[in-house]
């Protein structure tokens, strides 16, 4: 009912940047909030960066200072600043979806591979 798509991902020297895109699309009334998440393998998928639809944003201590997230209607985005070899690692975009149908509903996108070549 939901897709989102990310984009952005690649590779870039430490200290670069790199600016990820995560569009929803289907049968959307509104979205509550969205998020980047990411997760090392074997290990917990921890949260980036949230932001609701009423632009209140969160950040984990990690990236304060050097990921900023934004939202346009459907689309979020993630600027990364100041990446580290540490931010190489696969982000997830989350949306929490009030539907057409009026439930609300969970939505994650398929990843995309940051990597940091120091």
């Amino acid at each position: 009912q939901v897709q989102l798509v990310e984009s952005g991902g690649g590779l870039v020297q430490a200290g670069g940047s790199l600016r990820l895109s995560c569009a929803a699309s289907g049968s959307i009334l509104s979205i509550n909030a969205m998020g980047w998440y990411r997760q090392a393998p074997g290990k917990q998928r921890e949260l980036v960066a949230i932001i609701t639809s009423r632009g209140n944003t969160n950040y984990a201590d990690s990236v304060k200072g050097r990921f900023t997230i934004s939202r346009d209607k459907n689309t979020v985005y993630l600027q990364m600043n100041s990446l580290k070899p540490e931010d190489a690692i696969v982000y997830y975009c989350n949306a929490e979806v009030l539907l057409r149908t009026l439930r609300v509903e969970n939505y994650w996108g398929q990843g995309t591979q940051v990597t940091v070549s120091s």
